[in-house]
């Protein structure tokens, strides 16, 4: 009786303690984003799980000098969140049997004179792994061969989707978030975004500054535009099996060989199409981070518990230094992900 009296003690114990440190990461977060520093967090915090919010918290200003506080649609340059969008049109005209992946992209940008081509194909272009540093210029490294994070390679992919959909890659990337249900989600070039908050980057003398070079990458690669709940919506559809055939999605998922990113932030990173793919302890978890001029921005998708961690914050502090940038992202995660366990 004794041995049972004290199994079930433990037993609510355990329950009882797994319950307050989920109840109690809403705090963590709080006292994370409101202590007192130098470097105050602005931005705008979403967390979701099986549907659900679980935390939304928008602190901070759109606009530093007007001190307009920031909003839950309030929107924000994405930075290589954006990739995701490209990767998941490249593979719907691949779903349509419009585009081969293992094919040089000749086949499909013929006006392309350097002879790498007739060598470099639609997968190396969604894993990286090209070595294509300018146009006009041949490769650093035999395609295939290496990984080297690239814009240029998914700036090619848009341009391959609209020579095999004969529809404008901002046109055609509308359709898709009109399907997703994204009201607030936009190619740079539609500009029907009423809600783009401005982008600030702290100067070398510690000075926080308008930025104004936050849409010049290539919109493919890193410049759409979206806000938190938009992109957990995409997250719901995307994951979900809604944009891609079964197989299709599950190829995206897969680590592909050899393509593993040496991440600035989180080190060796294994790369699928258009995310990175982390196993570490345990803890299946897809999706990107993003940064350009102003906007640093992270979008994580954990599968088994069908949970979404967005950040999107519009000042990027010790730009040169991106690890510090990325101070409050990588310190959020490390609270929620100990609660995906199990």
């Amino acid at each position: 009786m004794k041995k049972i009296l004290l199994f079930l003690f433990l037993f609510f114990e355990i329950i009882v303690t797994a319950y307050a440190q989920n109840a109690n990461f809403e705090k963590q977060i709080d006292a994370l984003i409101s202590a007192k520093t130098e470097k105050p967090f602005n931005g705008i915090i979403f967390i979701s799980q099986k549907g659900k919010t679980k935390y939304f918290k928008a602190l901070g200003y759109s606009d530093l000098n007007k001190k307009a506080s920031l909003q839950l649609n309030d929107q924000f340059v994405i930075g290589s969140i954006s990739k995701q969008f490209t990767t998941v049109l490249l593979l719907r005209e691949y779903d349509k049997g419009r585009v081969e992946l293992f094919i040089p992209i000749h086949q499909y940008l013929p006006e392309l004179k350097q002879s790498w081509a007739d060598t470099v194909t639609v997968h190396q272009l969604l894993t990286h792994m090209h070595g294509i540093v300018e146009l006009d210029k041949p490769t650093a490294f035999k395609p295939g061969t290496q990984y080297a994070y690239s814009q240029i390679g998914y700036d090619l992919l848009a341009k391959i989707i609209e020579k095999t959909s004969g529809e404008s890659f901002a046109g055609l990337s509308k359709k898709m978030f009109k399907k997703c249900g994204m009201k607030h989600t936009f190619h740079p070039d539609i500009k029907q975004y009423k809600n783009l908050v401005k982008g600030y980057t702290e100067t070398e003398n510690g000075t926080i500054e308008l930025e104004n070079k936050s849409l010049q990458n290539y919109a493919a690669a890193g410049s759409f535009i979206s806000n938190c709940s938009d992109l957990n919506l995409w997250n719901e559809q995307f994951y979900g099996g809604k944009l891609l055939k079964k197989a299709t999605l599950k190829m995206l998922e897969t680590k592909q060989k050899n393509a593993i990113r040496n991440h600035p932030i989180f080190g060796k990173t294994p790369y699928g199409y258009g995310i990175t793919i982390d196993t570490i302890d345990g803890i299946l978890q897809y999706g990107q981070t993003g940064f350009c001029p102003g906007f640093v921005s992270m979008n994580y998708y954990y599968p088994k518990t069908k949970t979404s961690v967005i950040v999107l914050e519009n000042i990027a502090y010790y730009p040169d230094e991106i690890k510090k940038t990325f101070y409050y992202h990588t310190e959020i995660l490390k609270i929620i992900r100990p609660k995906l366990k199990g």
